[in-house]
C-alpha cells in the first residue's frame, strides 16, 4: 500500500539521520504538564555521564502510557519521585487517554519524535510491524539473558508478542485466563435469580436488571450490560460473547483452513443478539463512543450491573462501591457487592473464555531517542529493576503511610480516590511483571481469592487463536483498512443502520478490499508452521 511505503521510506530516512532529538510529545489534552526542565538537544534516555563524586548521572527518560482516568500522576508527584530515585533516573511521563491511545501512537510514529519507552497496545497492527521492520525499535530478545528478572520472560509470550521471531519490546505478562465476567451481586439477589449458566440466563439477566428495578429506588433508571471503546475497538465484551455462540477466536480452524471469525455463522448469530440488547436497551446506548475512563462509573453509581472483562475488576468495582457507601456512612465492610462467573455455556454445554495471548501490550524503545546499545542496555535495566518486588509494590499501590498501609502482611489501599487517582494509578502501566507478580497483595478477600481461583480454572477452557504467531505481509499493508471496514459493519448492523443485506455487503467489500488475500496468505502460513 502506497501510506506503507511512504511510512518505510520515512523510518529509513530517520534512522539515517539518526540525530532527531525526541522531544517531549505535545498535543495530548490530558498529558502531564509536569515535565522536566531538559538541556537543549537532550534525548530522552540520554546517559549524562558522571555527577561529581564518581556517580552515575540520572537517566533522562521519557515515558508515553495510556491513561484510564481523567487524572494522573505528575511528573514530580511523591511515588513518582521516589520511583526516580530508588532507580537513579529524571522521568518525564506522557500521559494519553486509554481511548484514544491507538490513535495517537500512530500520530507519534508519524512524527518522528517519540520517546524512550513506548507502550505499544497491538504489537500486530500494521503501523508498528512496519516501524519494526523498518528498523525503528530495538530488537531486544538477545539481550533478556542478561538481566536478572527479564531473563525470566516466558518463551511462549516471547513467541506470542514476537514479530517473525523476533521481539522489539518487552511484553507486559498477564493471567492467560483473565477474562470473564462480573456483576452487581446484589442486584441478581434482588431480582431472584442465579448465576446465568445459558445465553438465554445471561440475557434473562441483563433483562431484569433493567426492569425489575434491581437497587430498589422505585425509579426506571438501570440497564444490564456495560460496553466502551476499548483502544481502537468499538465493543469490549463481544470478543468474549462471540465464543459463547461457537465463534472463533479471531481464527478458527475449520476442516484444517484458517477462518477469520467473521465470516462464520456463530459470528452473526452473535451479532444479532448485540443487535437485540441494544434495541431493547439492555446495554449502554452510547457504547461505541464510550470512553474506557468510566467503564465502571455505571456500576459504582446504581445505573448497570454486569460487564464483561478482565474479572480482577471486580474487586476494584467493588472497593469503589464500598469507598462510595462508606463516604454516606452506609458501607457494609464484610458485604461483596460485585461477584464473578467465566462466562456462560454454549448450546453444547460447553464453555468457552476468551484467553489473553499472555500478555497486554508491550514496551518499545525506538532508536531515534535511545541511540546507542549502551543507552539501551541502561533502559532495560530500569525496566528489569521494576520488576522487583518493592517496586512492583511502589508502581501498584503507591508509599506506605500515604497511599496505603500494612496490616497482617497484606495492603489496605487508601480509601482517598481522587489521591490514589492524581499519584498512583497509572503507573503500573509501566509494569512487566516478568518473572511474575510479585508485589505484596492486598487482604485476600474472599472475592479476591475466587477471582484468581477462577482465572486458573479458565485455562481449561480458553479459545486459543492458532494465528497468534503469525506476520501477516497483507495484514501489515491493509489491515488498518480492513479492520475499519468490519468494525464499522458492526457497528451500524447493531444500532440498526444496516441490515442483513447491508452487513454482507460489508464483508464482500472485505473480501475484496484485500481480505481474500489475507485468508489465502494466512492459510500458507499455517501450512507452513505444521
Amino acid at each position: 500500500m502506497k501510506e506503507n511505503r511512504i511510512w518505510a521510506k520515512k523510518w529509513s530516512t530517520l534512522l539515517l539521520i539518526g540525530t532527531i532529538a525526541a522531544g517531549t510529545l505535545a498535543g495530548c489534552s490530558q498529558q502531564g504538564n509536569g515535565a522536566k526542565n531538559e538541556k537543549p538537544g537532550a534525548t530522552p534516555a540520554e546517559t549524562a555521564g558522571t555527577g561529581a563524586g564518581g556517580e552515575e548521572a540520572p537517566l533522562k527518560l521519557s515515558i508515553m502510557l495510556p491513561i484510564f482516568k481523567t487524572n494522573y500522576p505528575k511528573d514530580d508527584s511523591p511515588v513518582a519521585a521516589e520511583i526516580e530515585k530508588r532507580t537513579n533516573t529524571d522521568i518525564h511521563f506522557e500521559w494519553v487517554p486509554n481511548a484514544s491511545y491507538a490513535d495517537k501512537f500512530n500520530i507519534t510514529l508519524a512524527s518522528g519524535k517519540l520517546p524512550a519507552v513506548m507502550y505499544v497496545p497491538d504489537v500486530k497492527s500494521p503501523s508498528f510491524v512496519n516501524a519494526a521492520k523498518s528498523g525503528a525499535f530495538w530488537e531486544i530478545g538477545p539481550l533478556l539473558k542478561d538481566y536478572p528478572n527479564l531473563s525470566g520472560a516466558n518463551p511462549v509470550i516471547l513467541n506470542n508478542s514476537s514479530i517473525e521471531g523476533k521481539n522489539y519490546g518487552i511484553y507486559r505478562g498477564r493471567a492467560l485466563g483473565r477474562n470473564g465476567v462480573y456483576y452487581r451481586k446484589d442486584w441478581l439477589d434482588n431480582v431472584g435469580l442465579g448465576v446465568p449458566e445459558t445465553i438465554d440466563d445471561f440475557y434473562n439477566m441483563l433483562k431484569a436488571f433493567k426492569e425489575k428495578d434491581p437497587d430498589g429506588n422505585g425509579k426506571d433508571d438501570t440497564y444490564g450490560l456495560v460496553l466502551v471503546k476499548w483502544t481502537g475497538q468499538w465493543s469490549s465484551g463481544f470478543d468474549n460473547i462471540k465464543l459463547w455462540f461457537g465463534a472463533p477466536n479471531k481464527w478458527g480452524d475449520i476442516d484444517g483452513k484458517l477462518v477469520p471469525d467473521h465470516l462464520t455463522e456463530p459470528y452473526f448469530e452473535a451479532l444479532k443478539f448485540m443487535k437485540k440488547l441494544y434495541d431493547e436497551k439492555l446495554i449502554n446506548q452510547d457504547f461505541a463512543i464510550m470512553d474506557s475512563a468510566k467503564w465502571t462509573d455505571p456500576i459504582v453509581n446504581n445505573q448497570a450491573g454486569v460487564i464483561i472483562d478482565v474479572i480482577d475488576g471486580a474487586a476494584r468495582a467493588d472497593d469503589k462501591i464500598h469507598a462510595a457507601l462508606a463516604a454516606e456512612g452506609k458501607d457494609q465492610p464484610d458485604v461483596h457487592y460485585m461477584d464473578v462467573f467465566a462466562g456462560v455455556k454454549d448450546a453444547q454445554g460447553v464453555l468457552h473464555t476468551l484467553p489473553t495471548s499472555g500478555f497486554a501490550g508491550m514496551l518499545a524503545f525506538p532508536k531515534s531517542a535511545v541511540k546507542t546499545e549502551e543507552e539501551l542496555k541502561r533502559v532495560l535495566a530500569f525496566i528489569d529493576q521494576l520488576n522487583e518486588p518493592d517496586l512492583q509494590t511502589l508502581l501498584g499501590y503507591g508509599l506506605e503511610g500515604t497511599h496505603h498501609t500494612v496490616e497482617d502482611g497484606a495492603i489496605v489501599v487508601s480509601k482517598d480516590a481522587a489521591l490514589m487517582e492524581s499519584e498512583v494509578e497509572g503507573l503500573n502501566q509501566m509494569l512487566t511483571f516478568i518473572p511474575e507478580d510479585r508485589a505484596m497483595k492486598v487482604k485476600q478477600t474472599p472475592l479476591r481469592l475466587k477471582q484468581t481461583e477462577l482465572q486458573k480454572e479458565n485455562e481449561k477452557s480458553i479459545v486459543a487463536n492458532p494465528a497468534e504467531p503469525f506476520i501477516s505481509q497483507v495484514y501489515t499493508e491493509k489491515g488498518a483498512q480492513l479492520d475499519n471496514i468490519m468494525n464499522d459493519a458492526r457497528i451500524k448492523f447493531i444500532v440498526g443502520q444496516i441490515d442483513e443485506a447491508g452487513f454482507k455487503a460489508a464483508l464482500d467489500l472485505w473480501k475484496s478490499s484485500g481480505g481474500d488475500d489475507l485468508v489465502k496468505e494466512m492459510n500458507e502460513l499455517y501450512a507452513a508452521s505444521k
